[in-house]
């Protein structure tokens, strides 16, 4: 390959690509990073939380299904990647927690995506935006690089030992969510940058890669239903975090799901029932504890009520649990129904019942007026399938084991699957740890062979 050989090529500069080749560029190592969008960061600049499980044993809790030697990798490789960011002169606050069963720090993601960015120009490694992957470059079976189109149309072919799959999932693609996620996804919110279309799914695959796990699911909120995403900014005030103290019905009138396990569980389970919508009631305490509170210390509480409202989203008070009955038509729910399961729900949580679905949480009934009612739909922020990868980042074939590398071909963030398998316990967290691993393989594994 010539002067164009690297030890790592990053296909993909969001949270894994650029933590993976600041840390290759910051040891002394040669990279080139490919951006296909104009600026890099990805989805990472929305967001602004690295967090996990603080134990295995938690992580295990929640995420039962998913891959254990990569739930471990994360949980015991989380502090080493704090230090990392720490060690480049980002804040990270002190420890807080999240999700309830989680715990992490605040970070300025821009500012630690921008300093990564300018650590590895520093180091006179190159940073492409606005350039595309075409193909992978392989010999015998082993990855050696990509062939890439610059943004005045020319090709590039860099070389490379390894090359980093980190283009951020395939959530952007309307057609790959209906395929690997579920028929209803295609028409789904979509609450992160729509750059990430699969490229680093479809590069992997045509390398002999697996993709996995099955009916992985996604990570995403519930947001109010027929509001635009376009602008940034209303993934966060908009997103629905308080359905966990609140009841959600689908179009039939009915619950579904114990909403306390998660609004992000929540999601999944409602992309899944009639036309992808229901509506989230809650009462007066749940407006004054919850949707006006803040959802993760450090962060201002926003009446969320209100936001949707203003953004034009289905939204109503009602005096009574009877006002239910004048639901209007063209809402298409049955007022009388909801109405009647909110009055038995509550019947049961009063006498200390169980209900249907169970509620494992927030075991309040819901009858302290006003109520508050949004119609909710499911939005997407990355997804959980991808390519399987091992605790060092190397992506796995498709052959009969599962477990055999494909040669020369690494994989971090939201195109690596097997972490979760409808569970969550934290997106930026894997991002870093995994690309820091492949950092670590690029940095100190043995060069790939054909089966190696």
């Amino acid at each position: 390959m010539g002067a164009e050989t690297v030890d790592l090529l990053v296909i993909g500069g969001g949270m894994a690509g650029l933590s993976a080749a600041a840390r290759v560029a910051s040891e002394g190592g040669t990279v080139v990073v490919v951006e296909k969008a104009e600026r890099t960061g990805g989805s990472a600049r929305f967001a602004g939380f690295v967090w996990t499980t603080p134990s295995v044993e938690e992580m295990r809790r929640v995420n039962p299904d998913g891959d254990p030697e990569l739930a471990t990798a994360l949980v015991d490789g989380f502090a080493d990647g704090v230090a990392w960011i720490r060690s480049l002169g980002v804040e990270c606050r002190p420890p807080v927690p999240v999700l309830g069963f989680g715990r992490g720090h605040q970070v300025d993601t821009n500012h630690y995506l921008d300093t990564c960015e300018r650590l590895i120009r520093d180091r006179g490694q190159e940073v492409l935006t606005g350039t595309s992957t075409r193909s992978l470059i392989t010999e015998n079976g082993v990855v050696k690089g990509a062939e890439c189109v610059l943004p005045d149309g020319s090709s590039r072919r860099f070389g490379a030992t390894w090359t980093l799959l980190a283009s951020g999932g395939f959530q952007g693609d309307r057609h790959l969510r209906a395929e690997h996620v579920h028929p209803h996804a295609a028409d789904m919110g979509l609450r992160a940058n729509p750059d990430s279309r699969g490229d680093g799914l479809a590069l992997g695959r045509t390398a002999g890669a697996a993709f996995g796990p099955k009916d992985a699911g996604f990570y995403g909120h519930l947001m109010p239903a027929g509001v635009s995403l376009a602008d940034p900014a209303r993934f966060v005030d908009l997103a629905l975090y308080y359905s966990e103290h609140a009841l959600l019905f689908d179009t039939t009138g009915e619950r579904f799901v114990d909403e306390t396990a998660g609004d992000h569980l929540t999601t999944m389970a409602l992309l899944e029932r009639p036309e992808a919508r229901g509506l989230l009631v809650a009462d007066a305490r749940v407006h004054r504890e919850w949707i006006s509170a803040s959802y993760v210390e450090g962060i201002p509480g926003v009446d969320k009520f209100q936001l949707c409202h203003r953004a034009g989203a289905r939204a109503a008070v009602a005096d009574s649990l009877d006002d239910f009955t004048s639901m209007p038509e063209e809402w298409g729910y049955p007022g009388a129904t909801i109405r009647d399961r909110i009055e038995e729900f509550n019947a049961a949580i009063g006498a200390g019942g169980t209900t249907t679905p169970g509620r494992l949480l927030d075991r309040h009934p819901l009858d302290e007026p006003p109520f508050y009612v949004v119609e909710a739909a499911p939005a997407i922020t990355f997804t959980f399938g991808g390519l399987p990868i091992d605790a060092r980042a190397h992506v796995l074939s498709a052959g009969s084991d599962g477990r055999t590398p494909v040669p020369g071909l690494l994989a971090a963030g939201a195109d690596a699957g097997g972490l979760y398998r409808r569970a969550y316990a934290g997106g930026l967290a894997p991002a870093l740890v995994f690309g820091l691993a492949a950092a670590r393989t690029a940095l100190t594994g043995t060069p790939p062979a054909v089966g190696g």
